[in-house]
């Protein structure tokens, strides 16, 4: 999908479809009132007859657009125009282009964030407009024997003003260009059957990232190696399975070459069934979004390289399969983690905090100036925080709140949780270190407290997204959330 940067004057632009900004004051603003003038009042009369709606999310598309080069309108509520800010920009443009679905456009000029007020940064308008038509026109095809015939919008122009520099704008749509890829990437391997995206299929998946740019090194450890490395943890979640295991490791070397690199660990769970701890049917097949973790780190490592970022990262994926077999881990098992500290198996399906905790210690051994694991990790998490926020639990103020700042810019939102040490009392064990399940209260700090015993004092955070990671019923389907949080916390932190 194209995104050009349209400067000329509203009424003269040429294009199939001219998207107006209406607010529910019935004021006519920026290019909505621009090419109102030229049509003599047309707009103005609709809405003062009521055929058009303020509302946010409302479209009326209309054809006849006398005194203007535009082919269509599509009039689109904006809301309260006082509170008209990128995160209503990008539900509108999204309603927007549900709206041209069935229309045939495909090609269109935005003109949502073009002189409506001093609310909106014209650069970060056109970010967030690339991230929402992006995401608005992205279809999981890959796997039907007839994909979609309907046309789809190949070209949105992003409009500003007359006299605009639009060297920030097209700077910004590279980045909401990278970011769109890196989530589609990250979709992509979510909506993919477990039969399909399984651990050698997320390893191929970073290797052809390390083909595409020469920044990305990859090396995949087998289960050969993963033993070696005393991995007690990754490999009592995996023995159940016939899939075998893959520890992926990925870096970005671009920043300074004495600046210790930020590490991600991604929870690659490619399909939990809970192990002998074995989940209820209902929504079992969801659990094929049990790897959205690595997937975020697979889509935000791809971003990052695709914009030359000057930064380090290196991406730790723990990959494997929860299965129940006859050699499957029990509770009442003890294991050894690569850390050395012994733990108790309490529940088969608190297998994430296990896979995680040897991947922390992995990525320990690249001395991190930070560490941030991103998983599916609890339910808790749902209840706590629902659809909306990612959980966010750190030993560390700053990056806690780096973290949370990168959410709101990036329309990807967190929230802080606690993890206090008095959560891990419920994880005491009689015969190990501590055990792996503890009580139902807290139990997305209790899941926090045990991976924070691996962390050894690096700065970390541990990101839970089993809430916003996928959504269910009839809009099934990766959300990719939160890789546009992860870029944008890498790319702030390249400026720092």
């Amino acid at each position: 999908m194209e995104f050009p940067v349209k400067t000329g004057a509203a009424a003269s632009q040429r294009t199939e479809c001219a998207i107006l900004p209406v607010f529910e004051d019935g004021q006519l603003r920026g290019a909505t009132r621009e090419i109102d003038t030229a049509a003599r009042g047309v707009i103005k009369q609709l809405v003062r007859k009521g055929d058009v709606s303020g509302r946010l999310g409302a479209t009326t598309l209309i054809h006849r657009t006398q005194g203007t080069a535009a082919t269509r309108w599509l009039l689109v509520g904006c809301g309260k125009h006082i509170e008209f800010d990128t995160r209503r920009l990008s539900s509108a443009l999204t309603a927007a282009i549900a709206g041209l679905r069935n229309s045939g456009t495909k090609e269109a000029i935005s003109y949502l964030a073009y002189g409506v007020g001093d609310g909106l940064n014209a650069a970060e308008a056109a970010r967030h407009s690339v991230e929402a038509a992006r995401a608005s026109v992205y279809r999981f095809d890959e796997l039907k024997s007839r994909s979609d015939p309907s046309p789809r919008l190949a070209r949105l122009g992003i409009a500003a003003t007359r006299g605009t520099n639009s060297a920030p704008l097209r700077d910004a749509i590279k980045v909401g260009t990278a970011i769109a890829n890196g989530s589609d990437l990250a979709r992509d391997l979510g909506n993919r059957p477990p039969n399909v995206c399984t651990p050698s299929h997320l390893a191929e998946t970073a290797r052809t990232l390390a083909r595409r740019y020469p920044k990305l090194k990859v090396k995949v450890l087998g289960e050969p190696e993963i033993r070696k490395l005393g991995m007690g943890a990754l490999l009592c979640v995996t023995q159940g399975a016939d899939e075998p295991p893959r520890l992926i490791v990925i870096e970005y070397r671009n920043g300074s070459p004495k600046e210790a690199p930020i590490a991600l660990c991604g929870k690659g769970v490619t399909f939990d069934t809970g192990g002998i701890s074995l989940k209820p049917p209902p929504k079992m097949d969801e659990m094929k979004y049990d790897m959205s973790g690595a997937g975020s780190v697979l889509g935000a490592m791809s971003a990052i390289a695709e914009l030359g970022a000057a930064v380090n990262v290196v991406g730790v994926i723990p990959a494997c399969e929860n299965m129940p077999s006859g050699r499957a881990t029990r509770p009442g098992d003890i294991i050894k983690s690569m850390s050395g500290q012994t733990v108790e198996i309490i529940n088969t399906d608190a297998e994430g905090r296990l896979i995680l905790c040897d991947a922390i210690t992995y990525a320990r051994t690249f001395k991190p100036r930070c560490l941030i694991d991103i998983a599916t990790l609890t339910g808790a998490c749902v209840i706590a925080l629902g659809h909306v926020y990612t959980g966010v639990f750190s030993n560390d103020d700053k990056l806690s709140a780096d973290l949370i700042a990168a959410g709101d810019r990036a329309l990807d939102l967190a929230w802080r949780m606690p993890v206090h040490e008095e959560y891990g009392e419920s994880l005491r064990s009689n015969f190990a270190d501590f055990a792996n399940s503890g009580g139902r209260d807290g139990g997305a700090s209790v899941g926090a407290n045990f991976l924070s015993r691996f962390v050894d004092g690096v700065p970390w955070a541990h990101l839970d997204i089993a809430g916003v990671a996928w959504r269910a019923n009839s809009q099934k389907g990766s959300t990719a959330r939160p890789v546009p949080l992860l870029v944008d916390f890498l790319l702030n932190t390249e400026r720092q």
